[in-house]
């Protein structure tokens, strides 16, 4: 985690915070459905918009729960960041028109940000508000859920419109339409693209995965994983 006193600088598009989503876990279906899609489960997925202010506390955005706390939330996954840019392109494809803000369970929708401008290590500032970008986000089979379809998790890895994860490195209160600054940090090689690549291929490319295990301000988990790799090459 960064602890310089130096702010980094500051990369010149200029980027908003669009909307803040927070959820709580509820559960949804039936446990006797035949569909599958209408089966019961548990998420926390079906977020709600904020008009703000809300805290953005050290492992959550204050009114935001995971239900399944293994997978998600904690220090290295405290808020999940999409790309709002992305969403005319999703509703082109998908024929969704209404497919908005919130649609992949993001907290935090920003403009003029994506996975090939954002890389590992970078700090968001908004408001008072520092973020460290920590990890790309790794689509599961709720986006598939929440949306009834079947094919959506693999497009958004294939894509690679995944949006990443971000460590709080200073508490602080947030609303919609603040600007966001993105302050290079030490990896700029490591974008969110390329993490998001090497790591699903890291069998394939073992010292790309080494490299990219050797990055401090990835997020642990993924290093152990890159690492683990790595050694059994």
């Amino acid at each position: 985690m960064s602890t310089s006193q130096t702010e980094p600088p500051v990369h010149s598009e200029p980027s908003t915070l669009l909307a803040i989503h927070v959820g709580m876990p509820r559960t949804y279906g039936h446990p006797d459905a035949e569909e599958p899609m209408d089966r019961e489960w548990t998420t926390s997925f079906f977020k709600e918009p904020v008009p703000g202010p809300v805290r953005m506390l050290r492992t959550r955005v204050e009114g935001d729960q995971p239900a399944n706390t293994e997978a998600h939330g904690g220090p290295e996954q405290a808020a999940l960041i999409y790309s709002a840019d992305h969403y005319p392109t999703w509703q082109r494809e998908l024929d969704l028109p209404d497919f908005g803000y919130g649609a992949f369970g993001e907290n935090f929708s920003v403009s003029g940000l994506t996975e090939d401008t954002v890389s590992i290590g970078d700090v968001l500032a908004i408001g008072d508000v520092r973020l460290e970008v920590s990890k790309p986000r790794a689509p599961c089979w709720k986006i598939d859920r929440r949306w009834r379809r079947d094919d959506l998790m693999r497009r958004v890895g294939e894509t690679g419109r995944t949006g990443w994860y971000v460590r709080v490195l200073k508490e602080g209160t947030v609303s919609p339409g603040l600007a966001v600054s993105l302050q290079a940090g030490p990896c700029p090689e490591w974008t969110v693209t390329r993490v998001t690549r090497v790591m699903g291929e890291r069998r394939s490319r073992p010292e790309e995965a080494a490299a990219l295990a050797s990055c401090e301000h990835l997020s642990p988990d993924w290093r152990e994983k890159l690492a683990r790799t790595a050694s059994i090459r």
